[in-house]
């Protein structure tokens, strides 16, 4: 079975900027691809797992975000950095589109729905993966999957630390960014 490093999109891998719907409103970390190709030598898939209630909420199209990840993945790629897929929930219990009204949709962080499916078709075993993010969804989301979890502090991971505390939760590994994740991961993991 593989290994998949899951990772949150905004404030793990781009800079959080609310909700975007092309890809040059955003900004990639200047460490992210780095962290990727990290990743992949380390034997790992590197998988984004991300909610997109800007779908939901008609602020962004589908096909406005299929292509802005896209754009994404080309741009990493152009930095030798290749994420093996994305997987996206656009379902929200405010969205005002009725097919994505839903109020806690099964692929919807919290739930893990996203990282096990991603699972199912990649063939992971959840227990040797991780997922990284800076918001708590991103660590229940994991905790809820069976994986091992950090939280990066970069986007809205100062104040989540705290909110984690407050909920009793405590992350395997607590990192500056992405990068210093995977530095951690590969010491966890010797």
């Amino acid at each position: 079975m593989n290994k998949a490093i899951f990772m949150d999109r905004d404030g793990t891998i781009i800079e959080e900027k609310g909700y975007i719907c092309h890809f040059f409103e955003s900004c990639l970390f200047p460490f992210t691809a780095e962290a990727i190709r990290r990743m992949k030598r380390n034997g790992y898939l590197a998988i984004v797992i991300t909610n997109q209630s800007s779908i939901g909420r008609g602020i962004c199209s589908k096909e406005q975000v299929e292509q802005l990840h896209e754009d994404l993945k080309k741009e990493l790629k152009n930095n030798d950095a290749r994420v093996d897929g994305i997987y996206y929930s656009p379902f929200h219990d405010d969205a005002i589109i009725e097919e994505f009204r839903h109020k806690n949709h099964w692929l919807r962080k919290p739930s893990p729905g996203m990282l096990k499916l991603a699972a199912s078709e990649w063939d992971i075993d959840l227990s040797r993966s991780f997922m990284i993010g800076d918001d708590t969804t991103d660590i229940q989301a994991g905790l809820n999957a069976g994986c091992r979890t950090a939280l990066v502090l970069t986007g809205k991971g100062n104040e989540t630390r705290l909110k984690l505390k407050e909920m009793g939760l405590t992350p395997d590994i607590t990192a500056e960014n992405i990068y210093s994740a995977i530095l951690q991961i590969e010491e966890l993991t010797r």
